[in-house]
């Protein structure tokens, strides 16, 4: 594997170390700015070089150190050679955010077998392999924090992307299997899995399709840096797992209260929510197999929609959120208990 970043002089006092996979856009790239904005020094990993080594470069000027490595994730021997690499040009790895993540927009009859072989090595295996090799080092030291990147559809899955709501869950799965294990150790290495809204990246414009129309982020949509400043907390502060925007909130608790309704809502809704109104580009790339080599940055096509700020996130930075959506949860079961009793509603 070749290494496309060197260190930047001598090691400074600030946060530590994080790594970040799916580092060079999109959400993973947010959180790489964030990062170093608070002082951490970054290795990003991902598969693009040339966006890989320009978000780097933004992490050198501002005053940290960067180490950029170009990997896929589905590939666990690199993943770990990478965390090696990590170590002995930066030191040791106090956090490890699992970012990276590959869809496929398309009906469970039209997909591929090899598709969503892909689509699950790079989002779910990908996740298992990156955390192997910070589990490796962290567990050694008994200090650490692991990041999952979740999302909503880890708890309720849509229509069009199956793969990928699948990988989401099984990410879930096995960081629960995980926290477990780390419990009956009394390990200090602390695991948080972030459950994210919609946001406005550049996977709508790589994703791979079968759709005749342009793929959008369903709902409202969110700025990538709210997730990203939702992450450092948790690397400040962990906890088991943090949601991020009110949708996550409501997919999550509607799974839980009313699933069968669900399916019947997301089955009208979500077909056409997913789409925009324009025709898909002929010959557009897709990064499934094969990065593209483009300058996109954090930001997708969706800036003129976006919301920068989030009611919930911010709650839930402030330790609000979790009282409040636990009362919302009984508020709600107690009006479908009475209607089903037929109480007064």
């Amino acid at each position: 594997m070749n290494l496309n970043a060197t260190d930047c002089g001598q090691r400074r006092t600030g946060s530590g170390v994080v790594v970040v996979t799916g580092a060079s856009a999109g959400v993973g790239r947010a959180i790489v700015e964030t990062f170093a904005a608070d002082g951490w020094d970054v290795a990003l990993l991902a598969r693009e070089s040339r966006r890989l080594t320009a978000a780097a470069e933004a992490v050198r000027r501002g005053g940290r150190r960067a180490l950029a490595i170009p990997v896929d994730v589905a590939d666990a021997r690199a993943v770990e050679s990478a965390a090696d690499q990590v170590e002995a040009t930066l030191g040791s790895i106090d956090v490890w955010v699992n970012d990276a993540m590959a869809t496929v927009f398309a009906p469970v009859a039209a997909l591929s077998p090899s598709d969503i072989r892909r689509a699950t090595e790079v989002t779910y295996l990908g996740t298992v392999w990156g955390t192997l090799a910070a589990l490796g080092r962290m567990r050694e030291r008994d200090r650490g924090t692991i990041i999952q990147i979740g999302s909503a559809l880890a708890y309720r899955s849509i229509p069009l992307q199956a793969p990928y709501c699948a990988a989401k869950a099984a990410i879930r799965g096995f960081t629960d299997s995980l926290r477990c294990e780390l419990a009956h150790d009394r390990s200090r290495v602390r695991v948080t899995f972030v459950v994210l809204s919609a946001f406005n990246t550049p996977q709508f414009e790589w994703g791979r399709t079968a759709l005749s129309r342009r793929p959008r982020p369903m709902g409202k949509i969110f700025q990538p840096e709210i997730a990203a400043r939702a992450v450092l907390r948790a690397a400040r502060r962990p906890r088991r797992e943090i949601w991020v925007g009110w949708p996550a909130v409501q997919s999550t608790i509607g799974q839980r209260l009313i699933p069968g309704l669900l399916d019947r809502i997301l089955g009208r809704s979500a077909w056409d929510g997913q789409q925009s109104d324009e025709p898909l580009p002929r010959r557009r790339p897709d990064n499934l197999y094969h990065a593209v080599d483009r300058p996109h940055g954090a930001h997708g096509r969706f800036d003129h929609v976006a919301t920068s700020f989030s009611v919930q996130a911010w709650l839930s930075e402030h330790r609000l959120a979790s009282a409040l959506t636990g009362a919302a949860m009984l508020w709600v079961a107690g009006r479908l208990l009475r209607s089903r009793s037929g109480g007064p509603r």
